[in-house]
């Protein structure tokens, strides 16, 4: 019983030439990471924030992890699929469009 609206699994070919398109993001398959380094603890808390509530707003969620005092890496992946679908590049464009700096 699929819908052409469920979520599909890209192949490594489709998500490299969709990461091509994308600034600050690698493409590390079945993932796309982001490493955004902040002006202090409390600007990296802030992208931290940021992000959730995009990630909200979309109903897709990153991992998001404070590497450092300053340092936010984000990974996308679509955990059900176990690899990269179109909600992650959707994401990944929405972050890139509000990222510091």
């Amino acid at each position: 019983m699929g819908s052409s609206s469920e979520p599909t699994c890209l192949s490594e070919a489709e998500a490299a030439a969709r990461a091509a398109d994308l600034d600050g993001w690698d493409l590390d398959y079945p993932h796309l990471r982001r490493l955004d380094v902040c002006a202090d603890f409390q600007a990296a808390l802030t992208w931290i924030n940021r992000v959730g509530a995009l990630a909200e707003e979309c109903g897709h969620h990153p991992d998001i992890h404070l590497t450092a005092w300053n340092r936010v890496e984000l990974v996308l992946s679509t955990h059900d699929l176990g690899g990269l679908s179109e909600a992650d590049f959707d994401l990944a464009r929405r972050i890139e469009a509000a990222a510091p700096g």
